[in-house]
């Protein structure tokens, strides 16, 4: 089975702007993939070139193993996608909505049904669009993507603008989908704890390059431990500690990931470092130095730190 999506070399310019520099991700089939990056990394645009929306100055880019330059059309219909622009019409019910999208694909009107069915709209069908809530209509744009069953769902942003129920639903629905459906989801998004709650695999893009990509669960587990420390001294606390060895970076505003109140160093530990006896070490080593220490606290493995860690550059604001 080829991967639901996959680029080489994929490169775009705007002008001067290099928007997208020779990107080669792979998005295995049915897995979830988070893309992420800062506005201006380039995701708007990847997506575009996938979508084939526009067209790449160099390299491809494949869905289900169709390039997408040279048979756009057959492409577009392994395709759907959920942007930012949803373009319903607000007099119309969601059904009518969908309707008129099948006959300008060609499709058969029994799609409206399935597709209402598995987005879980069926009792809302019949609405007008006008008397949707935002959640509802971030559904229906879903239906409308999944229309034709296409095997790989793009979508942008789709918890945007959601209050925390919403949020949470929208959750518990993509990861259900590929199990359900057999679709491929690549998803859009700045929210990294959405992300880290949804996703299989990642891609990150910073000034139009990939700098991470690949199993979650896989890269967290290649992570560094990370030992938040609290003292009143910790310039001092610092240079003790690299005289001893350890890996310590300064790490301001760390009570926000798991660290003590006011923490500005954070050791790092290898990833099959017994953190345990490293950390009582550190703290034998300061201590020892007349060093005040008033907290040692582990970091969670996150999809933050994965970024602090491995592409800073990417880190989302």
């Amino acid at each position: 089975m080829p991967p639901a999506i996959e680029t080489l070399a994929l490169t775009r310019r705007f002008g001067d702007r290099l928007a997208v520099d020779g990107v080669s991700m792979t998005v295995p089939a049915r897995s979830i993939y988070g893309f992420l990056g800062r506005n201006g990394a380039g995701k708007t645009t990847t997506i575009k070139l996938l979508l084939g929306l526009l067209k790449a100055d160099a390299g491809q880019a494949r869905i289900v193993g169709i390039d997408v330059a040279t048979d756009r059309l057959r492409a577009a219909r392994k395709v759907g996608a959920l942007l930012e622009a949803q373009g319903f019409y607000p007099h119309l019910s969601g059904r009518e909505n969908l309707g008129l999208t099948c006959r300008l694909l060609d499709l058969p009107a029994s799609e409206v049904d399935r597709v209402l069915d598995v987005t879980e709209m069926t009792a809302h069908g019949r609405r007008r669009v006008s008397d949707y809530s935002l959640g509802m209509r971030q559904r229906l744009g879903l239906a409308r993507a999944m229309l034709g069953a296409p095997p790989v769902l793009v979508l942008d942003e789709p918890s945007n603008g959601l209050d925390p129920e919403g949020i949470a639903d929208m959750r518990r629905f993509l990861r259900e989908l590929p199990a359900r459906t057999g679709a491929t989801v690549l998803l859009s998004s700045h929210l990294l704890d959405e992300i880290e709650r949804t996703a299989t695999h990642i891609g990150s893009l910073s000034h139009g390059r990939l700098v991470l990509e690949g199993a979650l669960d896989e890269l967290k587990a290649g992570l560094a431990t990370e030992v938040a420390i609290g003292t009143d001294a910790p310039e001092r606390a610092a240079a003790v500690a690299r005289e001893h060895g350890f890996d310590v970076i300064r790490a301001d505003g760390a009570q926000a990931d798991g660290g003590p109140a006011g923490a500005a160093l954070v050791a790092r530990f290898g990833p099959h470092e017994d953190a345990r006896h490293a950390t009582a070490a550190l703290n034998r080593v300061l201590c020892t130095a007349g060093l005040r220490i008033h907290a040692l606290a582990p970091r969670q493995r996150s999809l933050e730190t994965l970024y602090r860690q491995s592409a800073p550059a990417t880190a989302l604001s």
